[in-house]
């Protein structure tokens, strides 16, 4: 059962780890989950979890739009179409 859990955790990623991975604040994080750019998986007490390889994606297309100029809400049009 532990490795089940393992095996969960190494899919999955906090906030903090977010913030460390990425270099960004913990306001960063939240506006982007607000805004739909990141989407909560899993709740465990106070702490987020998102999917990992989904953030990697997401966090280098955002990074990518945002040094091209794009605002928040175009960058949100093109990655999630809302």
């Amino acid at each position: 059962m532990a490795s089940q859990s393992n095996n969960h955790n190494n899919k999955m990623i906090s906030a903090r780890d977010i913030m460390t991975q990425y270099d960004v604040t913990y306001q960063t994080v939240n506006h982007y989950t607000d805004f739909g750019l990141l989407t909560v998986k899993a709740k465990r007490g106070n702490v987020r979890f998102y999917d990992k390889i989904l953030v990697k994606e997401r966090m280098q297309k955002i990074r990518l739009f945002i040094e091209e100029g794009y605002s928040l809400r175009l960058i949100r049009k093109k990655l999630i179409g809302i």
